[in-house]
This record gives structure tokens, sequence and C-alpha cells, in this order.
């Protein structure tokens, strides 16, 4: 009787966790069909008003397919730059001995500690010089790495059996095909979890395209959504339901790849 009675409260907890998690999607979806009016109410509705045509506002008042390309390629840059970089960079801590690695790995760590908002000045100059604002390479280049990604498959890198490494040197493999065609392989969980975190921040990065893109055709969606918020008055439908739009395609990847981030989020704490 003790075991269902525990299921019972771990349920509960669940349930209501879950639906306070799914509360603000659900409002911001009423919010997109609603008048402004409706939005701006006073003790609030919780009925939709039918209001679809905010949707086709979003594309009225944006160079919505602009963006939603911007924040596309941005997004796959900064990806496969750091599942590439990072993964090299951490094979290289795990596996491999040189000298100062310790200490270069600390200085790695390091940086996590610094607040990011330190960096913005130091690469805008950077990107002013090259003259590369308003241009995809300022919002792609800065985010090609990060010593966090070095940090998280580091730690996958440390599980795995270093037997397959010493079969591959014995056959006459070097450090580069072993990272390659065998170490790469077994990373895969902790490749997509990588993937899914970088993709999550790329996607949703407001500070630094607003910063080096001020063109509307060159901005990204998160950036162009916050142009809508006026100085006097905000259309709340309409920019919940661009929200909800640039939203979409981050929740089916998220969906599809749930299981693979899970597994490499778990398998990141193993040590070998």
């Amino acid at each position: 009787m003790r075991r269902p009675r525990a299921h019972i409260g771990a349920h509960a907890v669940l349930i209501a966790t879950s639906l306070v998690m799914v509360t603000p999607f659900a409002w911001q979806i009423i919010t997109s069909l609603k008048t402004l009016s409706g939005a701006t109410r006073v003790p609030p509705s919780f009925l939709p008003e039918g209001r679809w045509e905010n949707y086709g506002r979003v594309f009225e008042l944006l160079p919505f397919g602009h963006q939603f390309l911007n924040t596309v390629l941005m997004t796959a840059g900064r990806t496969i730059g750091q599942v590439l970089l990072s993964s090299m960079a951490a094979y290289a801590f795990a596996r491999l001995r040189f000298p100062g690695r310790g200490l270069l790995f600390g200085v790695f760590l390091s940086v996590l500690m610094v607040p990011p908002q330190l960096f913005v000045i130091p690469q805008y100059e950077i990107m002013l010089s090259l003259g590369w604002l308003n241009t995809l390479r300022a919002l792609i280049v800065p985010g090609l790495f990060s010593a966090f990604g070095v940090f998280l498959l580091r730690q996958f890198f440390l599980g795995l059996p270093r037997e397959l490494e010493e079969a591959a040197r014995l056959d006459g493999a070097g450090p580069l095909r072993i990272y390659w065609s065998i170490m790469l392989p077994l990373a895969r969980p902790g490749l997509v979890a990588l993937s899914v975190l970088v993709l999550l921040w790329s996607w949703n990065d407001l500070f630094w395209p607003l910063v080096v893109n001020t063109d509307p055709e060159q901005m990204t969606l998160s950036a162009g959504l916050a142009s809508l918020r006026g100085q006097f008055q905000t259309d709340y439908p309409v920019l919940m339901a661009g929200s909800l739009l640039a939203s979409l395609p981050v929740i089916a990847v998220f969906v599809f790849l749930q299981r693979q981030f899970i597994q490499g989020i778990a398998h990141t704490g193993i040590k070998g």
C-alpha cells in the first residue's frame, strides 16, 4: 500500500509542476487570439476571441521571412561550429597528454565565471573593425565556441572506455583518426545534448543580435519581435502571435530529440 501512495504523491507533484510550466504557453496562445482591448482587460478573460488575423499582421509589421532565415542560419552555424570545435578541444583535454593541460583547462573553466556582458564591447569593436556589422558573420562567428561545450563533452569523453582507444592505436590509428572515427560516433548523446542547448540559446539570443544588427532585414526573430514593443503602447496579441510562430520550430526540434538530449545529459556525469 505504501508504494501506490508514494506513486500517487509523485504523480500529483509532477502534474502540478507541469501545469505551472504549461500555463504561460497556454496564456500566450489565448492572448494571440484576442483584440488589444481584450488582452488588456481587467479582470483578465481566459477565453480566446478568435482573432486569427493577428498572425497575418506579424508578416505585415516584420520582414518575418528574412528574419526567420537569418535565425535559422545563425543557429545552424553556431551549433555546427560549437559541436566541431568544442568536441575537438574536449577530446584533447580528456584523452591527450600534453604539458600544461590542467592549467589550460582551468583557464577555460574560468571563462564560465565571467559575465558574458563583459565581452560585448571588445567583440563589437572587432566586428566594427572587420566591417561585419549588419551581416550574418557578426551573428555567427562570436558564438562558434564555448567553454561550457568543452566542459560538457570532456565529461562525456572521460566516460568512454580506454580499451577502444588502445585497440585503435595498435591498428596504427593516430589521434585525429581515433577522434573522428571512434570517439565522435560514441559521443553522439553528448553531441546531441550540446546541440540542443546551443540551438535553444542561439534561437532565443536577443542581446547580441540587437547590438550588431540594426537593419530589419538582417535582424533575427528575437530582435525583430523586440522591435514590436512600442514606447507608449504595445500590441500584445500580435506580439504573442509572433512569439508563438518563432517558438514552434524549437519546440518541434526538442520533442524530436528529447530522448537523445536526456541520455546525453545523464552520461556526462560518468567517469572512466
